[in-house]
């Protein structure tokens, strides 16, 4: 509870979501420090973006929002050899996806390169940044450690007009690639790593997305980074933990040099996620190394794989908020986020019947060539949704899994003389099992008690079990994707080691699941729940001739349990 504040007022602050970052700019704003609030997402566009950027977006965009400010997208697009359309596209699709507009402010690092380039001479004319010919390797020798203080260049103490020559000259691109940077300097014994004469520009030969060859020497992040927000009039710039070792840095900067505004960096903790790899370096090279199908596959943690596997905005959205943003790292189950999309579509998703893995029943005192409609709804506490007309017939598909032709005390499904009721239609009783040569169950024969249409008995007795069903005469055949996690470890490794960590179930592909009629040619986008089955969605690759549906998520969390973990 912050001081001076009520207990109400405290209670009506964690009900709105909010957080240490939404106090910050609250007591900003009501102290007069800011009258606005303008925040920042800053991407580089070189991949796609993860759920891990969702969190960052949603809170840079929500508190603008909430506050009644505005929220500038800005692509940090300072190193050209990395750098995309096709990542840019993929950035504006996915925060448009979320819910979220920028308006007017969408900007790039590279709008403010002539600037940087002038604020870089400033300092240089300052004696606060020279250019050192050292190599890359005698760069990091001679920075030190976390215990022992770096050493100075040799070519720290160049004038201000031979550093002047020399950058004008790198600009002008007359020497090669790692030839010369220029350094900020600023103190080689500093304690903190980041102040000892950090790099500002690199020379670079490489055609920018934007400026074309235009340029010869880039900017690095952490330069062009604070600048760019002083540029755009930012007032709180929200980043993840790791660079809070750089804030001094940032504010150096900004110190000393004539940007018209300061903006302040706050720091939150990233998201990490059991079973889930975000380093996108790692991203990159599953992609790269065929591990997965694109960067929208559905098992990777991008927006985009998100999206293709069906998962809602609102689900990101609400899982986002449910985790809060906090100043210490932590670890957050995967299951959350799971909870997150059942419970979003457990209220939204219309629910249809599909079997999996089909295994055949007929109907033995079901008259032949005969079929009738039956009445279905279409979400059971949402009555606008209304109903649909199913087909049913003598022949049947059910799930494989609802037989056993032994079954154990408590199983309460179908077998040899069991009675269980159909979804929405009849009361049926096996009769028989038909074996191929290798004794495998192919084909169940039933009977139906034609008393029971629409799933009661009238003399009041009662089944243990209900199972899904479609009719083998009108039910279209489809594939089925069920994604499982990537990873088979809560911790799997983020390093090279990462593939040793592949879960080889993270992909089942079933090639004759049967549909329900409705199920196809809709061409819908929208998520639906396979009654008893879970949630898809239909997939891009889908065609009326041959429906493809992913998995979005199981009715229950059942990963966790199969590989060990706590489910």
């Amino acid at each position: 509870m912050a001081v001076g504040e009520s207990k109400a007022e405290a209670a009506a602050g964690e009900a709105a979501g909010r957080d240490f970052i939404r106090d910050i700019v609250a007591a900003d704003l009501t102290s007069g420090q800011h009258k606005t609030v303008v925040t920042r997402f800053p991407p580089e566009p070189n991949g796609y973006l993860h759920i891990g950027h969702a969190k960052s977006i949603c809170l840079n965009f929500g508190v603008a929002e909430e506050f009644g400010g505005r929220c500038h997208l800005r692509f940090d697009d300072t190193n050209p050899t990395r750098e995309e359309q096709e990542f840019i596209d993929a950035i504006a699709r996915d925060v448009r996806w979320l819910g979220f507009d920028w308006g007017g402010h969408l900007y790039h690092a590279s709008d403010y390169f002539e600037r940087l380039y002038e604020w870089a001479e400033h300092l240089i004319r300052a004696g606060l940044a020279y250019v050192d010919d050292q190599s890359q390797e005698e760069m990091r020798v001679n920075r030190g450690t976390l215990t022992e203080p770096g050493r100075n260049s040799p070519f720290r103490d160049r004038s201000v007009d031979e550093n002047l020559d020399l950058f004008r000259r790198m600009r002008a691109g007359e020497f090669p690639n790692g030839a010369r940077v220029l350094r900020a300097k600023i103190d080689m014994a500093s304690g903190n790593i980041n102040l000892r004469d950090p790099v500002l520009y690199r020379i670079l030969h490489a055609a920018h997305p934007r400026t074309g060859t235009e340029w010869k020497i880039y900017p690095s992040y952490d330069y062009a980074h604070g600048q760019s927000d002083a540029i755009e009039h930012i007032t709180h710039s929200i980043c993840t933990l790791e660079f809070e070792d750089h804030r001094p840095l940032y504010d150096w900067f900004l110190e000393h040099l004539p940007v018209p505004s300061r903006p302040r960096q706050y720091e939150f903790a990233r998201l990490n996620l059991t079973y889930t790899v975000l380093s996108k370096r790692v991203l990159t090279k599953l992609v790269q190394d065929g591990h997965v199908a694109g960067w929208d596959d559905p098992r990777m943690p991008t927006i985009a794989g998100l999206r293709r596997r069906g998962v809602p905005p609102q689900a990101v959205r609400d899982f986002v908020k449910r985790i809060g943003v906090a100043k210490a790292n932590s670890v957050v189950d995967a299951g959350v986020l799971d909870f997150s999309i059942r419970e979003h579509l457990n209220k939204t998703a219309q629910r249809r019947m599909a079997v999996l893995r089909p295994l055949k029943v007929v109907i033995e005192n079901y008259p032949e060539g005969h079929d009738e409609d039956l009445d279905a709804v279409n979400h059971p506490d949402d009555p606008s949704t209304g109903s649909r007309k199913i087909k049913f017939g003598r022949d049947l598909y059910i799930e494989r899994d609802d037989f056993m032709e032994n079954p154990p005390k408590k199983f309460f499904r179908l077998s040899p003389g069991a009675e269980v009721r159909l979804r929405y239609a009849y009361f049926i009783t096996c009769k028989s099992v038909v074996k191929d040569d290798k004794g495998k169950v192919v084909e169940l024969h039933c009977t139906y008690d034609p008393a029971t249409r629409g799933g009661n008995a009238p003399d009041g007795r009662k089944v243990k079990a209900t199972i899904h069903w479609v009719s083998a005469a009108h039910a279209k055949t489809a594939e089925v994707r069920l994604y499982n996690p990537l990873f088979n470890k809560p911790d799997p490794a983020g390093g090279e080691g990462f593939a040793s960590d592949l879960n080889p179930q993270s992909l089942e592909v079933l090639k004759d699941a049967w549909l329900e009629p409705a199920l196809v040619g809709g061409n819908s986008a929208e998520p639906v729940q396979f009654e008893r089955l879970g949630y898809f969605v239909a997939d891009p690759d889908s065609t009326p001739e041959r429906p493809v549906f992913n998995r979005t998520v199981g009715l229950r969390d059942t990963f966790a349990k199969e590989v060990g973990g706590k489910a």
